[in-house]
């Protein structure tokens, strides 16, 4: 743990080794909330959210994730005011939002209450009106004609061309710039898988001989620079996008596919079992693209929410807005205030689930957390149901994914003295040895040992 590391072969060689610092201690534990500065706030300022600082931390927060927060480009801008991963400038602030010496001090107020900051890092394209644009042509992926290009649709941003070394070492001097200048404390790196592992591992290094940093990338199985994505994990990440879980979940809501195809995901032993998996049910992306909470899980989120935080290797996401029922989907490029901050009503529901993710060593994320092992034993159950468990304590999950009542018996586990009903709504009956979930219920025991 802590400043421990791994030694690890590079892609390019198999006498050569990478050294990835463990991730940090402080993140084995924790909840991340995203923090959307513009939509905010009506404000849309650094100063607002750190006036609302107490508030997050009584959920329980410990590391706060802050898009993009750099001048925007305004060249092929989509919308009035763009896309926060249009960068024109690495090392600068988005004076809409304040001043850097305004993020220097919610920096520095974040950590006084214990909470750590990490920044949403765009390492594969810029906007087009960046300086690095006239100033370094070879910087730039290039079609055949000899003129740059943008990834996908993204027509706002220019494509980086990462076999040049020198826009390499401009990237992670820029990166290097809010470790050191402003005291963050690690980064979330967008589309993360179209840059090459190489780059992740230089810069991972440097990085870390500033402070032990954490890192999170926005990647998960895609090898569209290295058919082996563990490698990510392996040598310079600590904790990736549960992307195949959101979108597995959010069909299964839907009832457009089996309950046993997540059982089948969380039998997959193909990832790395040291990452962070993070897991949510809705972030800025799934929020402005794809749909509210409401509209993909209806009402079975609460469920889905439970599994957020027990299962292996897991580390939970709040999207800004989610604590207070966020049921609109925010315009990307325009303001769109979070207008539902007065709604209270299921902060109750996420400061006890981040308690027992803070209190339970049997829930730590990557391979730090406990052993896991089925309850019950049929594969297509709409009831998922699992024990986590280490030398002093279990975590009993049981999760009930239909519209309908479920009874189950021979689940091969009964509450007993040391049994603490920590939340949930299932009965058991202990003549019968018979449990009984309501639609979409909810149940997790915690066990001392």
């Amino acid at each position: 743990m802590g400043m421990g590391i791994q030694a690890c072969k590079t892609p390019e060689t198999k006498t050569e080794t990478v050294l990835k610092m463990d991730a940090p201690e402080w993140s084995e534990n924790a909840v991340i909330y995203e923090i959307n500065t513009r939509q905010y706030s009506e404000a849309g300022t650094f100063l607002a959210v750190e006036k609302d600082l107490n508030r997050i931390k009584s959920l329980g927060v410990d590391i706060l994730w802050f898009m993009p927060i750099h001048p925007i480009g305004e060249k092929n801008r989509k919308g009035s005011l763009g896309s926060y991963y249009s960068v024109k400038d690495y090392t600068a602030v988005n004076p809409e939002y304040g001043t850097l010496e305004d993020f220097k001090r919610l920096v520095r107020v974040a950590h006084d209450k214990g909470m750590k900051v990490i920044l949403d890092w765009v390492p594969n394209h810029s906007s087009w009106d960046n300086a690095w644009i006239e100033a370094h042509d070879d910087w730039y992926a290039h079609d055949s004609l000899g003129n740059k290009i943008s990834p996908w649709d993204w027509t706002d941003v220019a494509k980086f061309n990462y076999d040049n070394p020198n826009m390499r070492e401009a990237m992670i001097q820029a990166m290097e710039f809010w470790v050191r200048h402003c005291d963050v404390d690690g980064y979330r790196c967008d589309v993360a898988f179209m840059v090459p592992v190489d780059f992740w591992n230089q810069a991972s290094k440097r990085l870390h001989a500033i402070k032990n940093v954490f890192l999170l990338a926005e990647a998960e199985t895609q090898t569209e620079t290295n058919p082996n994505f563990n490698e990510y994990w392996d040598t310079a990440f600590h904790a990736n996008y549960g992307w195949t879980f959101h979108a597995l979940t959010h069909d299964i809501a839907q009832g457009k596919k089996p309950y046993g195809d997540l059982r089948k995901y969380i039998e997959d032993k193909s990832m790395s079992e040291s990452v962070y998996r993070m897991y949510f049910l809705t972030n800025h992306d799934e929020n402005s693209w794809n749909g509210t909470i409401e509209e993909k899980y209806g009402p079975a989120w609460r469920p889905y929410s439970v599994l957020c935080y027990t299962l292996p290797q897991s580390l939970p996401l709040i999207y800004n807005g989610q604590e207070a029922g966020l049921n609109k989907r925010l315009a990307f490029f325009e303001k769109d205030l979070i207008d539902c901050w007065a709604d209270t009503s299921e902060y109750a529901w996420y400061r006890q689930l981040n308690a027992l993710k803070h209190s339970s060593k049997a829930l730590a994320s990557g391979n730090r957390g406990g052993r896991f092992q089925w309850l019950g034993s049929d594969p297509e159950s709409p009831v998922i149901a699992f024990v986590r468990y280490n030398s002093s304590e279990k975590i009993i999950t049981l999760v009930n994914l239909s519209k309908e009542n479920q009874s189950l018996k021979d689940l091969g586990w009964a509450p007993g003295e040391k049994s603490q009903n920590y939340l949930g709504n299932a009965q058991y009956d202990a003549s019968a040895e018979t449990w009984s979930l309501p639609a979409y219920g909810y149940q997790i025991f915690r066990e001392s040992l």
